[in-house]
């Protein structure tokens, strides 16, 4: 295949401009339509040979040399956030009795100074990616940690994480090295060389994958309807939509109509030279939007996609005729001129690895249930709320029962909607558990999951034994409850009923299968509490009282507060009911505050002539004072001024100028990454050396969790409030 390179020049030289100029005239007269917009000719897809001609057809190595820096760059800064090796000792902490949930059951974790060495390598491996060092070992560096800790712990997958996996891959295999390379600098026999067109197609080709699978998710029905994200249209991004439409369609039109058509049709925008443009103006500001709506992997997700997005971008702009720097004509091949057989090698590889990885991600399982979570591209499609979750575990010797806070042995809360998760949690839970003499445990769970505003209902069957209970994610699990998706258009009356609700009243809707109880406690928080059926029928059991009540459709009555009772569904067909409540405490909690305002209000504007008595007397302090809050007598003053300075706080933080945003960003950034890279430096001495006396490392310790003063504390902690809702 023969290759011509001409070099723009602006030295003065008058003849190869001339040339250049009129080779372009030229070329763009012989262009066909089809070679206008694709870049290629039908001619070039007649034939196998021809195929393989054009996937190794030189092309410019700049747009790769600039995504594979930049993609190295993200994920050295990745390497500290999401992957976490700021926490990483809380994490793997050495004999800890922690439950893991890794792909595979016989992957451990490392001991935890040599979990410190496998980041170690991982950032090295992501440095010699951006700066292009050594650009094959620092891809396998990459690729083979990155891989070790995303199998690891399947609770940390997310579709984003899964992506960079695969693209560290994919960079291995490329000639990402000849532009903006320290190996260029080495070895000037591949500065600025072109690599084959198949480079760019591999990675073009997942981009698209990305989005046009995550839109063929999106016509799920609950998408189109708009109840998977429906609680976005609330956030302030979308106040200029909301100045011209209801909320309701700002949440149809804009929230889910918006992104199922901007993931369709992302792919074909982005490929297409015309469109180009205007898909990246596009792309670009829904991942910022996304960077502020969610933060998944600390905006790492919207980051990733926004530089995809420019490498297609930069790959136009960099072979595009009138924009290229280096400018590249070819001569088509002879027939008789055949590839090296690497090169059918290759081609082959391409295909295999673009149609098994477009099946994969489609009959992806991430349903009601869940499985391999990572394995396909369901990005928000799902939003789910949990109502109730219980563990029960029962001695096998003994018959003795008993009940696990479901938090314990396990950092994380994924596991709760996955039934591959559940059944590595109920086995771990089996092993630990003889430590506190319980012998040969049997555990059983009862979750309730709302999924896309539906009602509440079980994901798991309560009697079944998961120790015992049969796994496998290629056949039906008879213990994994079907989603009731006959309930559905119940939702529409859901708005219905909560919209005829005052501010005070709270609403949960269940459904339960039949021949199935639900065991409810009702806080003493919750007057007023009553359940009323919708559909079916339930018998209610007040424990204490010994007294049962059969309820049918439309009844009503009401439950005790600060007792068990017990639903029964007993008819044939899965029952429908709602408890209806009010928190008293809250709602009275709530009126004391409003008088202690009108009363500071009035003691400040002059207008409250009477004495304040000595237990109000922290009302009328300066607004900056602390000791106020301290010194209050009264458990609701203090309560009061305590909830007064979280929301100055958070008032304060709001309307921060740009600089003090940036600079607390900044400070945030800097100590976790600090801390990160000084407990490395820990492990590695002790891997060298041995580990010190334990009074040094304490100290060692404690300087590395040093903390700014701006750090005190996640914003979104600060505005919760003091008394929460009591658990139906």
């Amino acid at each position: 295949m023969a290759v011509l390179f001409v070099i723009s020049r602006s030295d003065g030289d008058e003849a190869p401009a001339t040339k250049n100029a009129a080779s372009k005239a030229s070329k763009a007269q012989t262009k066909s339509r089809m070679e206008q917009i694709f870049g290629f000719k039908k001619e070039d897809l007649s034939s196998w040979h021809n195929l393989v001609c054009l996937l190794n057809r030189p092309t410019d190595s700049a747009s790769l040399g600039i995504f594979r820096c930049l993609f190295g760059l993200l994920m050295v800064i990745d390497v500290t956030q999401e992957r976490g090796l700021s926490h990483l000792d809380y994490k793997y902490l050495d004999g800890a009795p922690v439950c893991r949930f890794p792909l595979l059951n016989f992957l451990e974790p490392l001991p935890l100074d040599w979990m410190y060495l496998v980041y170690l390598v991982l950032f090295l491996g992501s440095l010699g990616i951006m700066l292009g060092c050594f650009y094959r070992l620092s891809c396998l560096m990459f690729i083979s940690t990155y891989w070790y800790i995303f199998f690891l712990d399947k609770t940390a997958w997310n579709n984003h994480s899964y992506l960079y996996g695969l693209i560290g891959f994919q960079l291995t295999l490329m000639n990402g090295n000849r532009y903006w390379s320290l190996d260029g600098l080495r070895r000037p026999s591949i500065r600025n060389a072109h690599v084959p067109l198949w480079n760019y197609t591999l990675l073009r080709t997942q981009i698209f994958i990305v989005y046009f699978i995550a839109g063929i998710k999106k016509l799920d029905a609950d998408w189109v309807e708009g109840y998977s994200m429906s609680y976005l249209a609330h956030h302030w991004l979308f106040d200029p939509f909301k100045a011209i439409l209801p909320v309701e369609l700002v949440n149809l039109l804009v929230v889910h109509g918006g992104g199922l058509v901007l993931d369709l049709t992302a792919g074909y925008l982005l490929f297409f030279d015309a469109t180009r443009p205007y898909a990246f103006f596009f792309v670009s500001y829904f991942h910022c939007m996304n960077s502020q709506l969610f933060s998944i992997g600390e905006s790492m997700f919207a980051y990733m996609h926004f530089l995809s997005s420019l490498f297609i971008l930069t790959f136009w702009v960099y072979n595009t005729d009138c924009c290229s720097i280096r400018q590249i004509s070819y001569q088509p091949a002879p027939d008789s001129l055949k590839p090296h057989w690497i090169s059918h090698h290759f081609c082959v590889t391409l295909k295999v690895w673009n149609d098994a990885e477009a099946f994969s991600f489609i009959q992806g399982y991430n349903n009601w249930t869940n499985g391999l979570y990572g394995y396909s591209w369901d990005m928000m499609v799902h939003s789910r709320s949990h109502q109730h979750v219980k563990i029960t575990y029962k001695d096998g010797k003994t018959g003795a029962i008993g009940y696990l806070n479901p938090g314990v042995f396990t950092h994380s809360r994924r596991w709760k909607d996955h039934g591959d998760m559940l059944k590595q949690y109920a086995s771990c839970l089996s092993h630990l558990l003889p430590r506190y003499n319980v012998t040969d445990p049997e555990i059983y769970f009862d979750i309730w999951v709302s999924i896309n505003e539906r009602f509440q209902q079980r994901i798991f069957d309560p009697r079944v034994d998961i120790v015992k209970a049969d796994w496998s994610p290629f056949r039906p699990n008879p213990w994994l409850m079907p989603l009731l998706v006959d309930l559905s258009p119940w939702r529409t009356k859901f708005q219905e009923i909560e919209g005829s609700l005052d501010n005070q009243t709270e609403i949960v809707f269940i459904a339960d299968f039949p021949g199935l109880h639900l065991e409810n406690f009702v806080s003493e928080d919750l007057g007023n509490t009553s359940i009323q059926v919708l559909q079916g029928q339930v018998n209610v059991e007040i424990v204490e009282e010994k007294k049962n009540y059969t309820l049918q459709t439309s009844e009503t009555m009401k439950v005790p507060a600060g007792a068990y009772h017990k639903v029964y569904t007993v008819s044939e067909d899965p029952s429908c009911y709602m408890y209806v409540y009010v928190n008293t405490t809250e709602a009275a909690l709530l009126e004391n505050f409003t008088k202690l305002f009108e009363l500071q209000e009035r003691v400040r504007n002059g207008t409250e002539t009477e004495p304040l008595p000595p237990e109000l007397q922290p009302l009328i302090a300066p607004n900056d004072d602390d000791e106020a809050e301290v010194n209050a007598t009264d458990p609701i003053v203090r309560l009061f001024l305590k909830r007064q300075r979280r929301m100055k706080e958070v008032k304060k933080r709001r309307e921060a100028g740009l600089l003090e945003r940036l600079e607390r960003f900044a400070g945030k950034k800097y100590y976790t990454i600090r801390r990160g890279f000084l407990m490395t430096a820990i492990a590695m001495r002790n891997l060298a050396v041995g580990l010190p006396p334990l009074e040094q490392l304490t100290r060692e310790v404690e300087f590395a969790n040093m903390k700014g003063p701006q750090d005190e504390g996640n914003q979104k902690d600060l505005l919760k409030e003091e008394v929460g809702h009591g658990e139906l």
